[in-house]
């Protein structure tokens, strides 16, 4: 998930479309996932983001009980 913009620097968030596409979901699941909160999101100002650590965690099955 390491992307880098034009002068280089690794961005460590992505926008909640975004991860809709990496999760293989629609726009709308995804922003629906984020308000239910089963998609980690932070807002900064309008912008609703996904930090790629927290993602990644999610997606690996860190945290769970068992």
């Amino acid at each position: 998930m390491t992307e880098r913009t034009e002068s280089n620097v690794v961005r460590k968030t992505m926008s909640v479309p975004e991860a809709g596409r990496l999760l293989g979901i629609s726009r709308n699941s995804a922003y629906a996932a984020a308000a239910r909160g089963e998609l980690p999101t932070i807002r900064i100002g309008h912008k609703l983001l996904v930090p790629k650590a927290a993602l990644e965690r999610m997606l690996s099955g860190e945290g769970k009980a068992a």
